[in-house]
């Protein structure tokens, strides 16, 4: 059953490069206060994970550039997600607002979430 998984892992990785989502072009301007706007999120993920991969797309998407934290080979990473989160679940977007954090599991929820601080009419770039 593991070799399954990391082939089919290595199968979700190979088609996401090569139908790799088309990109919002965002002015340096722009880029820079989406990026500042960002900095209190962070992605636990696994890298090979396919619903974490539907995120990556999304980010990739947004033009937004998270932390990605993989939980599954740093323990530093796994003992966050399990304490702070409160389970060994990915995808999860840590969203820290001052002393507190909200952990958003679930892809779906996640990419809303996104779409929605990251509107795209209001961050693309005029021509």
């Amino acid at each position: 059953m593991t070799v399954i998984r990391w082939i089919l892992g290595r199968i979700i990785l190979l088609l996401n490069a090569i139908f790799r989502p088309s990109q919002r072009k965002l002015s340096p301007e722009q880029k820079a206060a989406q990026q500042a706007s960002a900095g209190n999120l962070a992605l636990y993920q696994f890298a090979a994970c396919p619903f974490c991969v539907k995120v990556r797309r999304e980010l990739h998407r947004l033009d937004l550039e998270l932390p990605l934290r993989d939980a599954k080979s740093s323990e530093l990473y796994r003992s966050e997600l399990e304490h702070g989160g409160g389970r060994i679940k990915v995808p999860c977007l840590r969203i820290d607002e001052g002393d507190n954090s909200t952990w958003l599991y679930e892809s779906n929820d996640i990419i809303e979430y996104l779409r929605g601080r990251f509107p795209a009419d209001a961050q693309i770039a005029q021509a």
